[in-house]
């Protein structure tokens, strides 16, 4: 049976991801001096405005105008014929305090407080969030993100490298994989958008985007005579960034996770410290489904979790092999309960989490990156649970 399925990423010059990237780029200035610093911070970009809000509790003295100026230039916003600019942008900020109802739940969980754990937080929301893993490619992420992402870093390299030295840094990609009995066999559709200067032609800006980006990312394999590309199917794409759209945190959150080939529980990434489980939980449940499919317990895997806010112990956790597992479900939820735990405090010091390392994650996706060194990404468990597998 043949099925398409479709997934698309975005550049760093994408409004949304512009705000992001502030977000964490304003939480690892925060790390950097204070590893207990609470955090939560939104951005929203239009035209040559930038507005910061969120809640932020910390003994660090940060400058964040001049940390979202840094970062909008970095992207490449940085003259006025872009019509937006980090050095004139208008900024405006308003940040307060973490509310002292949701810190008194974090900083003591309630097994602390009725004495079952010892030094525990407690989960900094209720909320259910998910991790994914499958064998489809080397880093256990779905195919078509995967394209779609290194198309999109590809868009960058050859803007900032000056391949194309007229591209602009908004651009969106979108890749079509055909399976066949489940099994990713070609590329199907691959749309290119990529903002440009007005004195280039459509048909130049074709030309270069498929030589100097598709082909130089999508393996000729799994590309065919019946593949369809559309490099700025609408034409020009001159007006981009914040002057062609509003950007705000967190609205790309499919992008961020896996495409939308699987679940995710609805809370964003970006902006928020270690103790919101949003971020730690999904982080955390990818690490543990990639490790069960890296094991060979099942081709792909999809853990849940939620929790009670001010809970360290999760409300539940499911597992979900989608009929690919070598071994009942039960007895990987066995093996997870034994090996990994999802309490807010272990995940935090396993995955090193209290350090300033999240800007680099804000495009390009949280994970199966293999440009970066990402804690989630270990398969350091694979060895224990077939050893488990082993004496079963």
């Amino acid at each position: 049976m043949k099925k398409l399925f479709t997934s698309e990423s975005v550049t760093c010059g994408h409004p949304d991801k512009i705000c992001d990237q502030i977000s964490d780029a304003i939480l690892d200035a925060y790390l950097e001096q204070d590893k207990n610093a609470r955090v939560a911070c939104e951005v929203c970009v239009s035209s040559n405005m930038v507005i910061i809000i969120g809640e932020i509790t910390s003994e660090a003295e940060v400058d964040i105008e001049s940390i979202a100026r840094k970062t909008i230039i970095d992207i490449g916003y940085d003259n006025d014929d872009l019509g937006f600019n980090g050095y004139t942008c208008q900024i405006i900020t308003n940040i307060t305090k973490q509310s002292p109802d949701i810190a008194l739940g974090v900083n003591v969980s309630l097994e602390e407080k009725k004495q079952l754990l010892k030094s525990e937080l407690g989960a900094g929301d209720q909320g259910i969030m998910f991790g994914y893993a499958c064998d489809e490619t080397a880093t256990y992420m779905p195919l078509a993100i995967q394209l779609a992402h290194a198309l999109a870093k590809r868009l960058e390299l050859v803007r900032k490298e000056r391949i194309l030295p007229y591209l602009s840094p908004d651009g969106k990609t979108q890749v079509t994989v055909e399976y066949v009995d489940g099994v990713p066999t070609k590329v199907k559709t691959i749309v290119v958008s990529a903002q440009h200067n007005s004195d280039i032609s459509i048909s130049t800006i074709e030309m270069d985007v498929i030589n100097n980006v598709i082909n130089k990312v999508v393996p000729k394999d799994l590309i065919d005579d019946d593949t369809n590309i559309f490099v700025n199917p609408t034409g020009q794409f001159i007006i981009g960034g914040p002057v062609g759209d509003s950007g705000l945190t967190g609205r790309k959150i499919i992008v961020d996770t896996y495409g939308g080939y699987a679940h995710h529980g609805g809370g964003a990434f970006s902006g928020k410290d270690y103790t919101k489980v949003d971020r730690t939980a999904s982080y955390y449940a990818r690490y543990v489904a990639k490790n069960i499919v890296a094991a060979g317990l099942a081709k792909k895997c999809e853990i849940q979790v939620s929790y009670a806010i001010g809970v360290a112990t999760p409300v539940s956790i499911f597992v979900n092999t989608f009929n690919t597992s070598k071994v009942d479900e039960t007895e990987i939820l066995k093996i997870i309960n034994n090996l990994f735990d999802f309490k807010p405090s272990s995940m935090i010091e396993k995955l090193k989490l209290k350090n300033p390392i999240y800007q680099q994650y804000a495009s390009y996706g949280h994970f199966g990156r293999d440009d970066v060194q990402a804690p989630w990404e270990e398969m350091d468990m694979v060895d224990k649970i077939k050893e488990i597998m082993k004496n079963n």
